[in-house]
Formats: C-alpha cells, structure tokens, sequence
C-alpha cells in the first residue's frame, strides 16, 4: 500500500469513525431533552473518549508509547472499540426503525380517505420524552451488558467442540482420526503466552493424531512476540502438529514467522503437504499460505493444486487453509475435507449477521460439491475482547465412515 493511499484509507477510515460516534452522541443528547447540562457534556466527554482511545490503542507505540504504556492501551482502547461498535450498531438500528415507522405513518395517512383513530395522535412532548429515555437507556445498558458478557466469553479457555465427520467409504484404519483444529489465537496486545499455555494444555489432554494450526496466531513482529508463542512446541500429537498462515501472519513478516514456528516445532506447510501413515492407510495433509498471500509475498501465492503435487495415492487428503473461500481451488484440486478459520464467526453483534454477506461457509461442517469444510469460529479474538454470541473453541474432529 503506498503512503497516498494509505493517507486516503485512513483517512475515509477515520471520518466514517468520527462520524458514527456524531450519530450516537446526538441521538443520546437530541432525544434526552430532560437532560441537565451536566449530563450532555458527560455524554460527550466519554463519545469523544470512544473515539479516541481506540485510536491510540492502534497507533500509541508508532507514537512513541513504551511496551507497558502500549500494553494499557490496547486493554482500554480495544474494551472501549467494542463498546463503541455494540453503540454504533444499536442507535443505527433505532434510527432505522424511527425511519421507517415514520414512513409508514405518513403513506398510511396519505392513502386512507378517513380520519386517523385517536391512538394515532402526535404524543405529547412529555412523553416523546419519556420514550426517547428509554430507547437510551436501553442502548446503553444493552451495549454495556453485551460487552461484560462478550468479555467474560471471549477470555476463558475456550470451551472442546467435538465435530464427527461423516465420510463415505472411510479406509477402516482411519476410522476414529483425531484431528484437533486450532485458529485465529491473534496472541499480541491483549493475549499472551500464559493464556496460550493453558489451551496447550487443554489440546494434550485431547489425545490428538494430528494437531491443525489453521493461522492467525500473531499481531505482532517475531523479536517481539516469538517467547509467547513457546506453548505451540509443547504441543502433543501422535503424528504432529502442522501450521499454515493466516492474512495476519503478513502484517508482521509472514516467512518470518514460518521459520519461527518451524524452530517450535510445528511443521509450517507452505503449499506442500506430508503423507502420514496409519496402520495400512495413507493420510495426506496439505496446507496452503493465506488466500492474499501473494499481496505481501509473492512466492507465497496460495495454490492448493501445487500443494498436492507428486502426492501418492491416499485413502484421505486434508487441507488446510486459513480462509473459507480457499474452498473453491480445493474442490477442484480434489480434496476430501477443509479445514479453516478467519471468519471468528463475526466474533460479536453486528460483524456476527455481516459476516455472512462475505463468507461463503461461516462456521461448523459444510457440505461443498464432492468435498467437506469444517470452519472453526475461532480459539482467540481479534481487538476487542468481546465474543457476546460467537463463542471460541478448541475443535475435536474425529473421522467416521459414514
């Protein structure tokens, strides 16, 4: 991205921002006529703070704010983008429905030949008052709880999913496959080693044939980041654990962080793929670099056909690849089952109703041409600590003959 277009994306980015919080404080100060001045200029003190705080949770250490300082930051900040996103989502919806009811209103009155009834009648200023407080109140308290209860969610550990993956004609000796999926971990400003220690220990309890790192793991360069990480080498999988990147893995130096995780001991599959045996079966797992990959290093183009290549004759072939849309080129490429992640199934109220306008599988087993996608909605977060509807998992897959 060049400097001009990254002044015009941050700079669109940062009036829509801006803008969005104007709509809140001036439905929460416009509506609330009874309210003291006092109040108002509270309301847009803590608008402005919502503003800004995630701003510098952002942008504080390219401002000069030392680790601890960044570390503070990135808790407030990102607490407070949550809280500001559930505002933003509420009052838009409130205006919608003022809108719209409106609307109706005025065609129902425009079309009917009679009088309206008296229920019809303008409220008094009273009591538009009273209801605009309510609609407030409520938009506040419902964004307030939903962001306590997207906390508490988002930073447990998360809870085993256990998927059985139907399959037709099943070789006997794969019958029973554990495959445990990891994905979206996002370990960085507000998720560190000692939470990724105790979802290790979780993932060794579940007696794993194979361990998936479906990416996204880091929001942050290797020298800064690498001791966090020290809990995916203690990882305990009778045949391995195997990584492939995720779009975030190149905003910090993809290859880098390939070679890294390599040094810990999983294996980074760079479109390439192993052949595992059990018993008198032959498993193939392959992984592909991020869809977008290319953007940001050219020899990382993802390709799941090149993953597969000189691959003997297997009686399974598991891909795994970071973005659901990655399952087109793997059905064409033949593939049995698809692992992914990205999606954090919204992660919270709205992204969890949007994300399904962008994604063609959002999370759980999907049925896709001749092949299977299991979409993870993810063990970590991404900002703000919030997960309100969109639990994490740790996933357990195990193969059945179907």
């Amino acid at each position: 991205m060049t400097t001009l277009s990254s002044l015009v994306f941050f700079g669109t980015f940062l009036t829509f921002w801006a803008s969005m919080h104007v709509l809140v404080a001036r439905r929460l100060i416009r509506q609330g006529t009874r309210y003291p001045v006092w109040v108002n200029r509270m309301i847009i003190g803590g608008v402005v703070l919502l503003v800004v705080f995630p701003l510098l949770a952002f942008f504080g250490r390219r401002l000069g704010v030392d680790a601890a300082g960044t570390s503070v930051l990135s808790w407030i900040g990102f607490t407070l983008m949550g809280v500001s996103t559930l505002l933003i989502a509420f009052t838009m919806l409130v205006e919608l429905l003022r809108v719209g009811t409106r609307a109706w209103l005025a065609l129902r009155r425009r079309f009917r030949s009679v009088e309206p009834p008296a229920s019809e009648a303008p409220l008094s200023p009273q009591r538009r008052a009273f209801f605009a407080d309510v609609v407030n109140y409520g938009i506040v308290g419902g964004a307030a709880s939903l962001s306590a209860l997207g906390i508490s969610e988002a930073r447990r550990v998360p809870r085993v999913v256990e998927v059985d993956v139907p399959v037709a004609g099943l070789h006997p000796d794969l019958e029973g496959l554990k495959i445990v999926q990891l994905s979206d971990v996002h370990v960085g400003p507000t998720i560190r080693g000692t939470w990724l220690d105790q979802v290790v220990e979780v993932v060794n309890g579940l007696d794993a044939d194979v361990v998936a790192l479906t990416g996204d793991f880091v929001d942050g360069f290797v020298a800064d980041l690498l001791p966090e990480l020290a809990g995916l080498g203690r990882i305990q999988a009778k045949h391995g654990a195997f990584f492939v990147t995720g779009n975030h893995e190149y905003y910090w130096d993809g290859p880098a962080w390939c070679r890294a995780i390599d040094q810990l001991g999983p294996r980074s599959l760079i479109n390439q793929h192993v052949v595992l045996e059990r018993g008198a079966a032959k498993l193939m797992v392959a992984g592909v670099t991020d869809l977008h990959a290319d953007r940001y290093e050219a020899s990382h183009t993802s390709d799941p056909a090149k993953a597969r290549e000189g691959a003997p004759e297997v009686d399974f072939s598991l891909l795994l690849a970071h973005q659901p849309r990655s399952v087109y080129a793997a059905a064409e490429a033949g593939y049995d089952l698809q692992l992914s992640g990205h999606t954090h199934a919204g992660q919270y109220f709205p992204m969890s109703v949007l994300i399904h306008l962008m994604q063609p599988y959002v999370s759980g087993l999907n049925q896709h041409e001749a092949m299977q996608i299991y979409v993870s909605r993810g063990t970590g977060y991404w900002g703000p600590p919030n997960r309100a509807g969109s639990p994490s998992e740790i996933t357990l897959l195990t193969l059945r003959a179907a």
